[in-house]
């Protein structure tokens, strides 16, 4: 079997050129070789095959994020099972209907939530999967206890354990247009097409020390485990509480010698404006990376003033396909570019397996508006236990290639780079006029005094599509209605003006850090 088959060998190949190097690092210094971290995971394999556990069956991981939580992840894979990481401060019904939802076999879980999910399980009359429960997290020791109290001899074994690159390795579970989540099943092979593209671009060592932001749960993980682990780099954890404060996560990447960052550009913008950056040291820092939603420019160009050393890259793909484009940010940002940055060109594990097409699915030329759809090796294989939804989500060509609509509207400029217009469903018509609340939220953005924004629409019989924008201002003076008419009117057509205004102290997050949709449109 080709060592790099799958995503574990990435630990067992670093642990055997690396065993006395760290692997793993928490917030409070707690830390764990990749010899330990080998061995720690290897009895966890041995636990779970000992509870019947193998490959296919999934397995929930129930943790904050640990020493305990990467070793879990890795002990899953050995045992050739699926990884379905939860949020854990979600709510308790929402984490068990997704370990319901695609049955799972086990769960390793903190103490702390065994009797919400055992209770959650009861009321839904649905047998409660084999636990695993750890006092608390930190440092592997938790997870080490709970293995030693179950005492388990090694078992020998099987051969089924030989997988095949396309066997699931993980399911990611994602807000559903139901208002149920939806399972995405992604197997070795398509997360190790996009860890060896990273590779070949941010060419990765021993020496780096990679940031730890984003939840496990949230696909901007996969490549800070599996690209640092793979070179027998340093994942440094990020604890939630720190990860949100922006004065104490620029402490941290300075005390910690980050040199490789990676999250949403929510968090890059917070820091810029809050972060007190000039207070601190980041001689280390030599890539920025951001995914997940459009950088506002002024913050990005905020940042780099700031921070003007690392290299700074653009990476976009949604959970589906994990990154299939990227856009190197150029060094200096001139005053006059005030529009986003594309999403860039195809990355070379996508290469020629990108296009754009119109709303019959024909792919249409550079500089037309269309949707961008997606084919090989690191696209997913569907969701799990939908197959309309999985068949809905793909375009079959006549040879029989099937291409994963993105529902995310591009237009290709004649140098080959994608530049992002909107996702489809945020685009609506107005008075006649296609309206992109996207570029609503840029021109809101242009005011020196916004914070964040976002935009949505709202509609009905009597009154059409009407437009509201939340803002939050960063002194907590909020500009008069009619000011902000008047601004808008100086940065947008008449017809993209919202006809309302709301100011919040700050507003709604996902788990994952990017701006709550779904909770505006509740609250409005």
């Amino acid at each position: 079997m080709n060592n790099q088959q799958t995503l574990h060998q990435l630990l067992v190949l670093s642990a055997q050129k690396y065993p006395d190097r760290i692997a793993v690092e928490e917030g409070d210094d707690s830390a764990i070789t990749y010899h330990d971290l080998d061995l720690l995971s290897d009895r966890l394999r041995d636990r779970l095959i000992h509870l019947g556990i193998g490959p296919g069956d999934r397995v929930g991981i129930y943790l904050r994020k640990s020493i305990d939580a990467v070793a879990s992840i890795f002990g899953i894979l050995k045992a050739g099972a699926v990884y379905v990481p939860v949020d854990p401060g979600a709510p308790p019904a929402r984490n068990a209907y997704i370990f319901g939802d695609c049955t799972v076999k086990g769960v390793i879980l903190e103490n702390g939530f065994v009797e919400r999910l055992s209770a959650e399980f009861a009321a839904n009359q649905h047998a409660l999967p084999t636990l695993i429960a750890l006092v608390g997290i930190g440092g592997g020791n938790y997870l080490e206890s709970a293995l030693e109290r179950a005492n388990t001899d090694h078992p020998t074994l099987p051969a089924a354990l030989e997988l095949s690159p396309d066997n699931l390795a993980y399911i990611l579970y994602t807000s559903g247009s139901t208002g149920k989540p939806k399972g995405v099943m992604l197997s070795h092979q398509n997360a190790l097409s996009f860890v060896d593209w990273c590779s070949e671009v941010f060419e990765p060592s021993e020496v780096d020390r990679f940031s730890s932001h984003a939840p496990f749960h949230f696909d901007l993980s996969i490549l800070d485990i599996y690209v640092s682990i793979k070179h027998g780099a340093t994942l440094v954890l990020i604890e939630e509480e720190i990860g949100k404060d922006p004065i104490r996560l620029a402490r941290l990447i300075s005390d910690k010698r980050i040199t490789i960052w990676y999250s949403t550009p929510s968090i890059l913008g917070f820091m810029a404006q809050y972060g007190k950056l000039e207070q601190y040291g980041f001689s280390d820092l030599r890539l920025v990376l951001f995914a997940g939603e459009v950088f506002p420019i002024k913050h990005l160009r905020m940042l780099k003033s700031l921070l003007p050393k690392p290299r700074y890259f653009n990476l976009y793909g949604p959970t589906e396909t994990n990154v299939c484009t990227y856009y190197e940010i150029p060094a200096t940002l001139t005053e006059e570019h005030t529009k986003p940055f594309p999403i860039g060109e195809a990355c070379t594990h996508y290469k020629n397996m990108i296009k754009v097409v119109d709303e019959q699915g024909q792919e249409i030329g550079i500089g037309e508006m269309g949707e961008l759809i997606a084919t090989g090796l690191g696209v997913m294989q569907g969701y799990w236990n939908l197959p309309e939804r999985s068949a809905n989500a793909f375009l079959v060509d006549s040879s029989g290639q099937r291409w994963y609509k993105t529902g995310d509207v591009v237009v290709q400029d004649e140098d080959g780079n994608y530049i992002y217009v909107s996702r489809r469903d945020r685009m609506v018509k107005k008075r006649g006029y296609r309206v992109e609340l996207g570029e609503i939220e840029a021109g809101l953005y242009k005011h020196p005094d916004v914070k964040e924004t976002a935009v949505i629409a709202v509609s009905n019989d009597e009154t059409g599509v009407q437009i509201k924008a939340f803002l939050s201002f960063k002194s907590g003076q909020n500009p008069s209605r009619i000011e902000l008419k008047r601004f808008c009117a100086g940065n947008l057509p008449n017809y993209m003006i919202p006809d309302f205004f709301s100011f919040l102290d700050g507003l709604p997050k996902t788990s994952t850090d990017k701006i709550d949709y779904q909770k505006l449109k509740i609250m409005d």
